[in-house]
């Protein structure tokens, strides 16, 4: 029986690798054209070389919220999306991607408040924009802090049309009859004029360098075209790309496909290893792992809450085979996202919080693993789901996987600080989300389980401990990388005030429990109250808008953030009552 009970849990965990591996597998064409081969083309955007498959999601996640729309009764995904933007801007006009929820914006552009309309397309938008523009360029000089409601969503609907009407002009400008036409019409003064347009308006380069001289020199096709105009040779990829153009408007899917082939045999000739490098990161997009990941750590909590009224022999052990294959997937996805970049873990606050998320997970996985009580897999799982929830959320503000800032990439201490430090997130996380589970166990459980409760109070002990040791050590690390990049060890900026705070905190706790100041309660209110420490130090630096370390106001973190400390709170009080407080004392079960 036991045997069985092993092979039906881990045949759980292995089906949910199955899955990831097939989220990973590539689509099938679009309408008979090669769509994803189409988003595997290199391009350079935003300082580094990236697929055009990554800008089409950036660029639809900013527009739309979302990879993927339903248009006509089928869903459309990114590569196909910004093949439409770039060579059907007519069709791509008609598609409903621009999310408006403010009343005041949706009576600005002329249209009502409905219940289910809240998605518009740029013909919508197009005959008032000019009162967009107008409304945005008053609002844009006041700090993001001091924007009311509707300044910020004007703000923020002018970007993301501003950010299509760039798409739309970047290949060939959105009304001539396609890149063929430009391509015949070199030499004449009314191109020069077009190609200037292009090139202030191109959001991409597309065309690799044609020299080795130079091997960061990618060309707009713009800037090829002026090239072109004034003399120089053709570029050798306009050919192919004018042939992409014609066949996609032609809706002719072999010809297409032909002209990819082409273009694909020109890159490789220019640029032999990005085709390579795009590949693998359009592979490491279809396969979403972190998505797939947190789906799973939601799956394995959802098994191990089921555990505790029914079959607790087969779904804990199930839960727990789940949990680890979470873990395979968000390692797998960590692990290439680091030979993506060639860069440490930690680059920026989205990389942090699906780092910060792995952190704990391991960590409960090692917990359950000496346990044995699926607290530890139920706390791993939700601090696992719940941080890349956070990473979802932050992957809508463009490229993760961005260039990082100068003072951010210079050296060995910074590597090691942020990789270091950030352990110490996850591990004071993981502390407080225990401390969150004895909580609720207190009046959740009819009876009081004593030995249950001193092993949840042991583990967020010992994960208080470690903690403390990578808080600290981080610490110092950032002030020693402080020293060589700003010339001070330490300034009191208050990001350093936040993760010196997270050391202290960490170290009263366990102070106040070793000198019998506060006992197995006092610890888990106090771990839990670490939750709300390293939430300001990890994000409410941003809130600020001063230091060092202030990367920008994020007015909707700002919301998230204030809930998240006011539910902390609000937890603490739940573990300070007594057992069960809700019910009479003569009532409660000892």
């Amino acid at each position: 029986m036991a045997f069985v009970q092993k092979y039906l849990a881990w045949g759980a965990g292995v089906l949910a690798l199955l899955v990831a591996l097939i989220v990973a597998l590539p689509g099938g064409k679009a309408r008979g054209f090669d769509v994803s081969g189409f988003g595997t083309l290199p391009i350079l955007e935003g300082g580094r070389v990236k697929p055009l498959d990554s800008l089409a999601r950036n660029s639809l996640l900013a527009i739309h919220s979302r990879q993927g729309f339903r248009h006509d009764g089928r869903m459309v995904g990114p590569d196909e999306w910004i093949l439409d933007v770039l060579f059907r801007p007519q069709v791509a006009d008609q598609q409903p991607i621009f999310v408006i929820d403010d009343p005041e914006v949706i009576s600005l552009i002329g249209a009502k408040q409905t219940k289910n309309r809240n998605y518009f397309s740029f013909a919508d938008l197009s005959s008032h924009l000019d009162e967009v523009q107008k409304q945005a360029a008053s609002a844009q000089p006041i700090s993001a802090q001091k924007r009311t409601r509707f300044q910020s969503a004007i703000v923020n609907l002018f970007d993301r049309v501003y950010l299509y009407y760039k798409l739309r002009n970047t290949l060939q400008l959105a009304g001539s009859p396609g890149l063929g036409w430009e391509l015949q019409s070199l030499g004449t003064p009314e191109a020069a004029l077009r190609h200037q347009d292009l090139t202030q308006l191109a959001h991409f380069r597309m065309l690799p360098p044609t020299t080795a001289a130079n091997p960061d020199a990618w060309q707009s096709v713009g800037q090829a075209l002026t090239a072109a105009n004034a003399g120089g040779s053709v570029h050798p990829a306009l050919v192919p790309l004018a042939k992409l153009n014609a066949a996609y408007v032609a809706n002719d899917a072999a010809s297409f496909n032909a002209a990819l082939a082409e273009m694909n045999g020109v890159v490789t000739t220019l640029k032999p290893d990005a085709l390579g490098h795009a590949s693998n990161e359009l592979i490491f997009n279809r396969a979403q792992p972190f998505f797939v990941g947190l789906s799973i750590y939601f799956v394995a909590f959802l098994a191990l809450c089921i555990s505790w009224i029914y079959k607790p022999e087969i779904l804990r052990p199930t839960a727990y085979a789940l949990l680890f294959s979470g873990a395979i997937v968000h390692t797998i996805g960590l692990a290439a996202r680091i030979i993506l970049q060639g860069r440490p873990p930690v680059t920026n606050l989205y990389s942090s919080a699906v780092f910060v998320g792995w952190g704990a997970v391991i960590l409960g996985l090692i917990v359950e693993r000496m346990y044995r009580k699926g607290f530890g897999t139920a706390v791993a799982a939700a601090a696992g789901f719940a941080s890349l929830i956070v990473a979802q959320n932050l992957g809508t503000e463009g490229d993760t996987m961005e260039m990082m800032r100068a003072v951010l990439d210079s050296n060995f201490w910074l590597a090691t600080h942020v990789v270091t430090i950030t352990i110490g997130y996850a591990g004071t996380f993981l502390a407080g989300s225990i401390a969150i589970a004895y909580a609720l166990k207190k009046h959740i459980a009819p009876k009081v389980d004593v030995e249950t409760d001193k092993a949840l109070a042991d583990m967020a002990y010992g994960i208080i401990c470690f903690a403390l040791f990578f808080s600290f050590v981080g610490t110092v690390l950032g002030g020693i990388w402080a020293d060589q990049s700003w010339g001070r060890f330490w300034g009191w900026d208050p990001k350093e005030n936040g993760a010196l705070l997270i050391v202290l905190w960490n170290a009263i706790i366990l102070h106040a429990r070793m000198a019998g100041y506060v006992r197995e309660r006092g610890t888990m209110v106090m771990a839990i109250f670490g939750n709300i420490i390293t939430a300001l130090s990890w994000f409410g630096v941003n809130m600020l808008g001063v230091g060092l370390h202030s990367y920008g106001f994020m007015d909707k973190a700002f919301v998230a953030l204030t809930t998240f400390c006011i539910s902390q709170a609000v937890l603490m009080a739940i573990c300070y009552a007594p057992a069960r407080f809700w019910v009479d004392p003569s009532q409660r079960k000892a």
